[in-house]
């Protein structure tokens, strides 16, 4: 590989340091899917804090009803939710429905389909156990047990755990907010006849969406022209109270790189990294905002975004997962790769028929179609130009 060349590894690394933990703190629990708790979170009460029923039926002592048939007077009801108790008497029932409270004096309970279901006196006709049809407090948390521990993910399970232990807000990391900016004059909005020389802005919108799908806020600023000056008054219009700054375009060879010629000499390095696609990347920090410049062809943004971006949002929320899983797969076609570049082609997975992988498109970084199509990165290490049908290969799942 040349000197000049960044490897795709070390640039990881790079792009992993501009952004630290996100700060913590509390957040209403409505808002809290895909975040990770900042802190061990304790149970304040007991699940189920109370004694109740598991069944629509009747509150008895199980001795009652060793014998059956057998008759009892029903001397309450008690629905969900009842507060109020009246104990249970020897040789009597209470109907109840299933949530509501045991009272005093019962020890098991009846399924109404094992009665006639009457109001003011039921007929048992088979018995039960001591405890049958009952749960008991604290049979799922007890009050004071580390119920989640701190950095893990929160998803409807776990919301719904800290609900049902009365918590209203959880304490976690905050999502990062990244101001997603697409430069280049030839672009406008879909939906607008396009002029000779003129394309629809895509980038914008896609990577907007992969900072959301990755767990990110992210805010879209488009149609900045290739100008360096109005380039920094707009970004600099905008940039307050973001945490990354993350660019499509403008940073290759040409002429006008306008997101080059605005950050070279103000705190982005940019560096031409070992990779295909998506070799041109910046990174580095701009009036105290960390900023990550990605290519402008669309499967090379999309793609740096999955190497670089990705894990670094996920890894300052706190998160576990912030690598997509990669597994193992047999090529079903031959592929070739440039010498001393990673490689990453666009494929379909199936793990069914023999964790088979068929690539998608050709290498193009235009191709965005075939990107798509695609639901895995094949990844081609740097040192090989050739892979048989069959060859044994990494595959990065993107769903």
């Amino acid at each position: 590989m040349s000197n000049s060349l960044t490897r795709v590894a070390d640039h990881r690394e790079r792009v992993a340091g501009l952004l630290g933990p996100m700060p913590a703190g509390p957040l209403p629990i409505a808002d809290c899917l895909g975040l990770a708790l900042a802190e061990d979170l304790v149970a304040p009460v007991a699940l189920p804090p109370f004694d109740n029923s598991a069944m629509d039926g009747y509150a008895v002592r199980a001795a009652d009803v060793a014998a059956t048939p057998v008759v009892l007077p029903v001397t309450d009801d008690i629905p969900a939710g009842r507060t109020a108790l009246t104990p249970l008497g020897p040789g009597t029932a209470q109907r109840i429905m299933t949530g509501a409270p045991l009272p005093a004096g019962a020890d098991a309970v009846v399924q109404v389909e094992w009665t006639d279901g009457g109001t003011g006196s039921v007929r048992v006709d088979r018995g039960v156990a001591e405890g049958a049809n009952v749960r008991r407090a604290a049979d799922d948390v007890a009050a004071g047990t580390t119920v989640l521990r701190a950095g893990t993910p929160l998803g409807p399970a776990q919301l719904g755990l800290a609900a049902a232990l009365g918590f209203g807000a959880l304490p976690v990391r905050r999502r990062p907010r990244v101001l997603v900016l697409s430069t280049g004059s030839e672009l406008v909005a879909p939906g607008v006849p396009l002029e000779p020389g003129q394309i629809y802005e895509s980038n914008g919108v896609m990577l907007a969406a992969a900072v959301r799908e990755a767990g990110g806020e992210a805010e879209l600023l488009r149609f900045v022209p290739d100008d360096v000056a109005v380039f920094h008054e707009a970004v600099g219009a905008r940039l307050a109270g973001f945490d990354l700054l993350l660019t499509s375009g403008g940073v290759s060879a040409g002429a006008y790189e306008v997101v080059k010629d605005a950050f070279t000499g103000r705190g982005v390095e940019f560096t031409k990294v070992a990779m295909q696609p998506g070799g041109p990347q910046g990174a580095g920090r701009y009036l105290g905002v960390a900023v990550a410049t990605l290519p402008g062809n669309p499967v090379s943004a999309q793609v740096s975004f999955e190497v670089f971006i990705r894990p670094a949002l996920r890894a300052s929320m706190g998160l576990p997962d912030a690598e997509r899983p990669v597994v193992r797969a047999r090529l079903s076609a031959p592929l070739t790769s440039p010498a001393g570049r990673t490689q990453f082609r666009r494929g379909k997975y199936d793990p069914v028929s023999g964790r088979v992988v068929t690539p998608v498109g050709g290498p193009g970084s235009h191709l965005l179609s075939a990107l798509a199509l695609s639901d895995c990165l094949i990844e081609v290490p740097e040192d090989v130009t050739e892979l048989a049908a069959g060859a044994d290969v990494a595959v990065r799942l993107l769903r």
